[in-house]
């Protein structure tokens, strides 16, 4: 098993999370993973810098984590064939430390670039024919496709991965998860209940895929003494957690909204550790229950920095244990 970082892109600025990025390798991560969003989720206390720069930064800081997108979506403001070329050259970058996830994405990302933001359906659809061109692409080939959403023409990669470039799918629900267990290497979830979890996501994965197959386990956790810690830690997250957020397209409207709302309510929606003890067993059941390959560690703090240090000292040793007893 292994621990992943999240730098959180909707969180702080790109050089902040090139530091953070360091700072999980020496505290003795297994990988690092990135969001990737052109809008934050609040318009005051937040950041959206552009990953693909990013990723190249932290490929040259870094010697041996590994490095994934959690998520990027190749659907509309970015051509799949776009995606694959990135990937392919953030792989050359680290020396063949990169993952793929991918998902059908969000309109706070779409729409302030002019894109719609259809259905699930249609979403859907773009991503399979999304995740098809991307590994025919990564896999050296010269590619004509002629799909209901894409079309190459001739297309291929001169730069490509200098080996395979595994493509997870994030999934919330059984036709996604299901979706990810054809088509996709790996699956992507995130875990608050864990039979729930297993139930309505792993369950269907495993179910559809014909072989073994990765599953990464996310899960968001505060860590703070107070609440009103807590509510500072979380702040650039907190319109995630307000109405109408996945039509939302200006993060102005989910802050107005999320700020009228009673704090309890929004801190109620995440794991919230006072204390390492907590925190540990905030994750433990990732591990010991949901039997994750990877375990995503995202956690809000008002000391991001002391907060790696703090799990790579006292909280990955606990979990890592916690996998060979």
């Amino acid at each position: 098993m292994k621990f992943a970082w999240l730098c959180s892109h909707e969180s702080y600025q790109p050089e902040e999370l090139v530091t953070q990025a360091v700072a999980a390798e020496a505290a003795g991560f297994d990988a690092v993973f990135a969001s990737d969003h052109f809008h934050p989720w609040v318009d005051d206390t937040s950041a959206a810098g552009f990953v693909w720069s990013w990723f190249g930064a932290v490929a040259a800081r870094t010697e041996h984590v590994e490095l994934a997108t959690s998520v990027t979506a190749p659907l509309f403001h970015y051509h799949p064939g776009l995606i694959a070329q990135a990937a392919a050259t953030v792989d050359r970058l680290s020396g063949g430390r990169f993952r793929l996830g991918v998902g059908t994405g969000e309109a706070i990302n779409e729409g302030p670039l002019g894109f719609a933001f259809p259905g699930y359906k249609e979403r859907a659809g773009r991503l399979s024919e999304a995740i098809e061109i991307m590994r025919r692409l990564l896999e050296g080939e010269k590619l004509t496709f002629e799909g209901a959403y894409y079309r190459t023409d001739r297309a291929k990669l001169y730069s490509p991965p200098t080996g395979e470039v595994p493509i997870w799918m994030a999934a919330g629900g059984e036709k996604s998860a299901a979706m990810a267990g054809r088509e996709a290497d790996g699956l992507i979830v995130s875990v608050k209940e864990p039979d729930e979890a297993k139930t309505k996501v792993i369950g269907p994965f495993r179910e559809a895929a014909a072989s073994d197959k990765t599953i990464v386990a996310t899960r968001w956790c505060v860590l703070a003494d107070t609440d009103e810690d807590a509510w500072r830690a979380l702040s650039s997250m907190r319109g995630l957690r307000a109405p109408g957020r996945l039509e939302a397209v200006d993060p102005k409207d989910l802050r107005e909204r999320a700020d009228e709302m009673p704090r309890d309510e929004i801190l109620g929606k995440y794991a919230v550790a006072r204390s390492i003890d907590e925190l540990v067993a905030t994750y433990k059941p990732l591990v010991e229950e949901v039997g994750a390959d990877y375990v995503s560690i995202q956690v809000a703090s008002l000391d991001p920095l002391a907060t790696i240090d703090l799990v790579g000292r006292s909280v990955l040793p606990a979990l890592r244990a916690s996998v060979t007893a």
